[in-house]
């Protein structure tokens, strides 16, 4: 596959390491005979370690074959995650180190998730784009603060904090964007 065909997402190998394409960058310099060269940044698959390639767009990268099955979340193992695929309920236990950051968003039942396979081996989790979770502690509402939209921080049940409107209170549910870690809206 050349360079020019990559798309984020893809994954690929490159010294014996298979990495995902989170980022792409494409530069052309000015004047004649120019190379337009890429840069991607990539994590690898498994364990999330940062690695930025730079190559010329007719280079050539090898795409692994990965296999994305939709999943949901079944309960926790220690400090594994275990989803099941919502087709045959097939088991995919992921550790904390693989599913990173993304444990902040993981509420019980949590549907909509992809679970990335190599080789039979579940390497990687994508989340649904926004998530709904329940604000456990987050400050009152000023009176008189309404004219202005100050956002205030809340503390999720799932551990993590966000900003959030004045307007939320607890024990409100929250939709959280996945990949901003921004508040969405109200979720019910």
């Amino acid at each position: 596959m050349k360079a020019y065909d990559v798309k984020k997402g893809n994954v690929v190998e490159h010294n014996n390491t298979v990495y995902q394409v989170r980022d792409i960058e494409r530069s052309s310099p000015q004047g004649r005979g120019g190379n337009v060269k890429y840069r991607f940044t990539m994590y690898s698959v498994p364990g999330g370690t940062k690695f930025d390639l730079s190559v010329g767009a007719e280079d050539e990268l090898k795409e692994v074959e990965l296999s994305r099955r939709q999943a949901t979340f079944s309960y926790k193992d220690g400090d594994a995650f275990v989803f099941l695929d919502d087709e045959d309920y097939t088991p995919y236990t992921l550790d904390a180190d693989v599913v990173g950051d993304a444990a902040g968003y993981i509420v019980e039942d949590l549907s909509g998730c992809y679970v990335q396979i190599i080789d039979d081996q579940p390497v990687a989790l994508q989340l649904p784009q926004s998530v709904a979770i329940e604000v456990i502690e987050t400050p009152p509402e000023l009176k008189g603060g309404t004219a202005t939209k100050r956002p205030k921080p809340a503390k999720l049940s799932t551990g993590i904090e966000i900003m959030v409107p004045e307007y939320i209170g607890n024990g409100e549910r929250v939709l959280v964007n996945t990949t901003t870690g921004e508040f969405a809206g109200r979720a019910d």
